[in-house]
């Protein structure tokens, strides 16, 4: 509780330090209207970082609490930094800097970079809740979700360094630069140096097991020399296959299938569920994979007060479970287990022979 309790605190004290900051250094006060307005960018601009941190996989940050509530709290505070941001030029213009500031194109080029990232904020948000009401295919969204984040943390920065009132104070103007190259250089390693790291030392695929007409098993293991790491039975991953030249390159996440009390062989359990899934059986023995995990707390050793289990299933969601239930097989688990299973006919139940 406490591990995770430092974590929760952490994230509102760097949220509001350049609001600290600002208060604490004598600045030329304006209307109400626009103070608010001023203490809403910076705290937007704070979330718009933090936002990159959330998303970084940082395992320090991401234990305490899984990634699939990582990436949900994510999702809502952009929107909360969209509100703040939008806001911003609202109060201003409110309180006193006409409503020019909003709707005139004659302005500075640092006021309509403003818009510019206000915009882009927007369309970032939109695309991120409508993604499948809009058909938009997932690989296409996070390519835009990828160039449209830097885009608008650049520009911001670049907004409010020339434009900010409070940040004509040296320790804000520290804080900021320090914000913008920490942010830059997650962001570089997430989406480059890591994948470069991970591809360089790939797994191989050792095994590709049809478990139904659409549904396989891919077996991996890790590069000579090297183990697979520590995870917990219903943890997942995230996979890059490197296959044939044909073929695409994406990186999915998939539950482990594999009990971690197996130590020669790490696996996922993949239904053909789209574009990329459906080429699964194209995978061959030897292929390259890059693995980035564990992640997730989705396990009944994260409870070990719990002495009897329900477990509830639909079609491929079964992954999770079937990686508790060959766990406890083979770790000789006493407790007692009801196991519900659904499918929509006989020929669809995955593991059926060994359940």
């Amino acid at each position: 509780m406490l591990y995770a309790l430092i974590r929760i605190i952490l994230y509102p004290a760097v949220a509001v330090l350049p609001l600290v900051l600002a208060h604490a250094t004598a600045v030329e006060a304006h209307s109400l209207l626009q103070e608010i307005g001023k203490s809403f960018a910076l705290l937007g601009f704070m979330i718009l970082f933090l936002q990159i941190v959330l998303a970084a996989r940082i395992k320090w940050i991401e234990r305490a609490f899984g990634m699939d509530i990582l990436i949900r709290y994510h999702k809502h505070m952009g929107v909360f930094a969209a509100c703040l941001i939008l806001s911003h030029p609202l109060l201003l213009a409110a309180g006193g800097k006409g409503w020019h500031l909003l709707l005139g194109l004659d302005l500075p080029w640092v006021i309509l970079l403003g818009k510019a990232a206000l915009i882009l904020v927007l369309l970032n948000v939109l695309a991120s809740i409508y993604q499948k009401s809009i058909r938009l295919k997932f690989e296409t969204w996070r390519c835009a979700h990828d160039f449209l984040g830097p885009a608008i943390v650049l520009f911001a920065f670049t907004h409010s360094w020339f434009v900010g009132d409070h940040l004509q104070t040296p320790l804000l103007k520290t804080l900021w630069i320090a914000v913008l190259v920490l942010g830059v250089s997650l962001f570089g390693y997430h989406r480059v140096v890591r994948p470069r790291r991970l591809r360089a030392r790939a797994y191989r695929v050792a095994e590709v097991i049809p478990e139904t007409e659409d549904v396989w098993t891919v077996k991996m293991v890790p590069p000579e020399g090297e183990s697979i790491p520590d995870y917990a039975p219903g943890q997942f991953h995230f996979l890059t296959f490197y296959r044939k030249a044909e073929l695409p390159v994406e990186e999915h996440h998939w539950t482990i299938s594999s009990s971690p009390a197996q130590r020669d062989y790490v696996s996922s359990t993949i239904k053909a569920l789209g574009d990329f899934t459906s080429t699964m059986g194209q995978t061959e023995k030897g292929d390259g994979v890059a693995v980035h995990g564990p992640f997730g707390r989705f396990s009944y050793v994260f409870h070990p007060e719990e002495k009897d289990l329900v477990f509830i299933a639909g079609g491929i969601g079964v992954t999770p479970l079937m990686s508790m239930l060959r766990h406890m097989k083979e770790t000789k688990d006493s407790r007692v287990v009801t196991f519900l299973y659904a499918n929509r006919k006989e020929a669809d139940i995955v593991f059926r022979q060994e359940l």
